[in-house]
């Protein structure tokens, strides 16, 4: 599987963000050694096809083998001469996936960047580390910063595939914003399995305030985003740092997952329903105009008619800006796998999903139609057919709500910032004109 250095490389990235970040790197060491490399193109666009696969859950994993079958058809076709297998999926199954799926080249892990570059003839350069090649719009990006996860919740398999959680160092994770920053980077966007967790590896302690703080020092970047911060033993200093930097964007990705205490038990999430409402509660406190992010997770073991009709009332009172729902997947080789019934049928945890989503669609409306007369800052991301669409510091890409301005009257510029006026709204949408430039 040499590569020649006239063959071009498509890689198709599933899954998280956090799969995006390792497909940039991987893109970037590729592109150094004198490789073209196109992301997400259609499966015929190079001779060359990488899939970056997700493992997390049902649903996931059965997208992930959709496409790696769509390569295979791809390869027996003559449409690509090449087929390569990556991520979490291949680092979970890689036997299965070798014994089904033999058509594939190479299956490679979540950890085999070195690997990878090496088996198409290209010298892994380490001093690249923490360069990338976007494949987002330059104007924002996501920093990655550790790897794998030391919590034990019972439906996860993440320690499984991504391993024991490993704290990026702060000089590191600073010298890849820069890059990213010099490289036009308005918009900076922390990931990890667990926000919360870094720096007590290599630091001894919880050192999130204190890389939000520096980086919010640096010079780049307006927007400073948080994705992904466990409510146990959430770091309140985090807080009074998010009061006081103004690039470090008013909105808190905290994934709750439940409210029942018994639920909550059964998932080993470490947090009750009591600390989970005290965190939200100190938050909203603290910082009255945050946007709250949540997730939630349907049709765990336990949830009965009573642990769920109590996931509704606080979906109700919380009143959530953000909130996603998943169903309950059992997955093998986690703790509730092992310890638990998965008694609840497809139906029914898809049926309680949607009520809960019900509910937070009209929470969404009131709370969009509260915004219509007033003014935000919007980065313009998109062009799509008549509109602009860009997004507020409430919103974060891709997940969140959009606000959409006519391309009428007047001509913006992707990746700027503008002073909006919101003129009316959906559930999920805003609409607003251009106040100043």
């Amino acid at each position: 599987m040499k590569n020649k250095g006239s063959d071009s490389i498509n890689i198709i990235t599933l899954g998280c963000s956090k799969n995006t970040v390792d497909s940039e790197f991987l893109m970037w060491q590729l592109t150094y050694g004198h490789v073209k490399v196109l992301h997400n193109a259609p499966f015929d666009a190079a001779p060359i096809l990488i899939i970056n696969t997700c493992g997390f859950i049902k649903d996931a994993k059965e997208e992930s083998i959709d496409v790696i079958l769509q390569g295979v058809q791809a390869k027996k076709e003559g449409k690509i001469n090449s087929l390569v297998v990556m991520g979490c999926l291949s680092e979970r199954y890689k036997k299965e996936l070798e014994h089904e799926i033999p058509e594939v080249d190479k299956y490679f892990g979540v950890n085999d960047l070195k690997q990878i570059t090496e088996s198409f003839g290209i010298n892994y350069k380490k001093e690249l580390t923490g360069e990338r090649l976007l494949s987002t719009p330059k104007h924002y990006a996501y920093l990655k910063i550790s790897e794998g996860c030391d919590r034990s919740c019972s439906f996860c398999a993440i320690p499984m595939i991504r391993g024991k959680h490993r704290s990026k160092s702060m000089d590191d994770l600073l010298k890849e914003a820069r890059y990213l920053g010099e490289a036009g980077v308005k918009e900076l966007i922390l990931i990890a399995q667990d926000l919360t967790y870094y720096g007590i590896d290599i630091y001894r302690k919880q050192m999130l305030p204190e890389l939000v703080q520096r980086l919010s020092d640096l010079p780049f970047f307006r927007w400073i985003r948080l994705h992904y911060a466990y409510p146990a033993s959430f770091p309140r200093k985090l807080v009074a740092v998010m009061k006081e930097r103004e690039n470090i964007c008013n909105y808190l990705d905290i994934p709750v997952q439940h409210i029942s205490d018994k639920v909550l038990k059964n998932m080993r999430r470490n947090h009750d329903s009591l600390k989970t409402r005290e965190i939200i509660n100190f938050i909203r406190g603290e910082l009255p105009y945050v946007t709250l992010r949540t997730t939630l997770l349907v049709g765990h073991p336990g949830e009965g008619i009573k642990e769920f009709r109590e996931l509704e009332e606080f979906v109700l009172q919380s009143r959530f800006e953000r909130l996603g729902v998943f169903t309950y997947s059992e997955e093998e080789g986690t703790y509730a796998a092992a310890h638990f019934k998965d008694s609840l049928s497809g139906p029914t945890k898809t049926k309680r999903m949607e009520k809960i989503m019900g509910i937070q669609q009209q929470i969404a409306f009131e709370l969009n139609k509260l915004k219509i007369g007033k003014e935000y800052d919007v980065l313009i991301d998109r062009e799509e057919g008549d509109f602009y669409v860009g997004r507020t510091e409430a919103d974060s890409p891709e997940v969140d709500n959009e606000v959409l301005i006519t391309k009428k009257k007047v001509a913006l510029e992707t990746g700027n910032f503008y002073k909006i006026k919101i003129t009316s709204s959906k559930e999920y949408d805003l609409f607003g004109e251009v106040i100043s430039y």
